[in-house]
């Protein structure tokens, strides 16, 4: 689905990425994880076109989108929901998530729009605070808003920018539960997560990042086991 070859990003003389190359897969739930500084995170602007490679190029569905912007990107089907939540505050829930059912996809009738809201209210159980301003909300909610708006777009693939951040244990299982459903109702997923035991209950495969390079590859446990992952994050003594 997704083909990100040699990907370079600096930023003065720092190498955020370097020449960082992955695949995602129709269908599956992919975890990036790494220390901080690692380049998760310019990983996931440069996929979502918030920023440019210097070098390297991005595949999507077949298509060359590297020096394509982020609306356009996000109109063939590229989505992404942000760590930072920023609803608007004085919206409902319901008002929000019209927001990105109707310019996630360009010339999208009101009614259309409408239904695709509803089904994800549903899909994300929020149901009960539809008209409920999201400034009203819980951190959960609030989590559980953003990943609902980026699935108004309608994304083949959806990537994940730590939405968990912040979460206590119970919460995160609960998120959890929403990445499968979201899995399940069709839609690709490239994750980041700190959280262990959140990367073993979702992903199907684990990229690792250190230093701005990919350093592994595979199922949790393979990662887990591997010597270098092991100090580079998850400590010596891991």
């Amino acid at each position: 689905m997704l083909k990100a070859t040699g990907l370079t990003k600096r930023f003065g003389g720092v190498v955020a990425a370097s020449e960082v190359s992955l695949e995602v897969h129709g269908g599956e739930i992919l975890a990036v994880i790494g220390p901080n500084g690692a380049g998760k995170s310019t990983l996931l602007n440069l996929l979502s076109g918030l920023i440019r490679p210097d070098a390297g190029r991005i595949e999507f569905l077949g298509l060359d989108i590297t020096r394509t912007v982020p609306e356009v990107r996000a109109w063939k089907g590229l989505g992404r929901a942000f760590q930072i939540v920023q609803p608007f505050l004085e919206m409902t829930v319901r008002e929000n998530l019209m927001v990105g059912a109707i310019y996630g996809k360009p010339g999208t009738p009101l009614r259309t729009a409408q239904k695709v809201v509803e089904q994800v209210i549903e899909l994300t159980g929020l149901s009960s605070k539809a008209d409920t301003e999201a400034g009203e909300l819980t951190l959960l909610e609030d989590k559980r808003l953003e990943l609902a708006r980026a699935l108004c777009t309608r994304p083949k693939l959806l990537l994940l920018d730590e939405v968990m951040a912040g979460l206590r244990p119970a919460e995160a299982m609960e998120a959890v539960e929403l990445v499968k459903r979201t899995r399940a109702s069709g839609v690709t997923v490239l994750f980041i997560e700190h959280l262990m035991p959140v990367v073993r209950a979702l992903a199907d495969r684990v990229v690792v990042m250190d230093y701005g390079q990919v350093i592994a590859e595979g199922r949790y446990d393979e990662v887990a086991a591997n010597a270098q992952v092991r100090e580079a994050y998850l400590g010596r003594s891991a």
